[in-house]
């Protein structure tokens, strides 16, 4: 979940481990990311899990296609179940390059091949270049420095961008972790960024991490067709899908901050 601005020093990235799972930090005791070292193909922390609540806004016949990018690699659990499971073209852009070693070496990244690409470079810099446009039909968006106070990119241009990198009916899932003033300062502007309608939230974690979907054009199917689509996500790839059908709303225009 590391971004740090080209001018800044990287920060070194360190290993924990602990009944069974393996933590990635960024020298500090926020954890950036886990492996279930039994289960290293599927997420493991439960906001990552939610980052793929993308998967009930697809219809399932098209889940699994596509073009998905990750801003931010963090202990590459997203990377590894779009390219590993889902068995999709993956884009990681992590500007750390110790967070990208410290993958491959602890945390089972595999190297780039047909459908993976692990690419250091600023995401900020990646989803402005005019060659990403209409390029994904999935982006994760998870950029936190190593004290994990609040987003490092998080302004109207950068949430521009990223609906820019989104084709028609493309998906955006996004952490926002930090205060409630943060949460609604954020959440407005990828309101305005997608549009109020096209963007849902799921209820906060126990640790505060809140999962937001935007969609670029996106018709919300009814209620038999979403619990369709979340037993058969549950059965497919064992991700808690209807309890995520039960959390997520639209989003509240009281919350926000204008």
């Amino acid at each position: 979940m590391s971004r740090k601005t080209s001018s800044q020093p990287m920060v070194g990235a360190t290993m924990s481990e602990s009944d069974g799972v393996r933590y990635l930090h960024l020298d500090s005791i926020w954890i950036q990311g886990a492996m279930r070292i039994a289960r290293p193909n599927q997420p493991e922390l439960e906001y990552i899990q939610r980052m793929l609540a993308w998967l009930l806004w697809r219809p399932s016949e098209e889940a699994t296609e596509g073009h998905a990018v990750q801003l931010g690699l963090g202990a590459a659990a997203l990377t590894k179940f779009s390219h590993k499971v889902l068995r999709m073209r993956t884009t990681a852009v992590e500007l750390n390059p110790t967070v990208i070693h410290a993958c491959r070496m602890w945390f089972r990244l595999g190297d780039d091949d047909r459908l993976l690409q692990v690419v250091q470079d600023d995401a900020a810099r990646w989803v402005h270049d005019p060659a990403h446009r209409h390029c994904a039909q999935v982006l994760n968006v998870d950029l936190y420095d190593h004290e994990a106070a609040a987003p490092v990119l998080d302004d109207e241009a950068f949430y521009n961008a990223c609906r820019d990198v989104l084709d028609e009916g493309g998906l955006m899932t996004v952490n926002l972790f930090g205060r409630d003033s943060s949460f609604a300062r954020s959440a407005g502007l990828v309101a305005r960024a997608f549009g109020l309608d096209q963007v849902w939230s799921l209820r906060p974690t126990r640790e505060g991490n809140t999962v937001l979907v935007a969609a670029r054009g996106v018709q919300v199917p009814d209620r038999e067709t979403l619990t369709r689509r979340a037993e058969q996500i549950e059965e497919r790839f064992g991700l808690p899908a209807r309890k995520w059908l039960r959390m997520v709303r639209p989003l509240d225009p009281a919350q926000l901050l204008s």
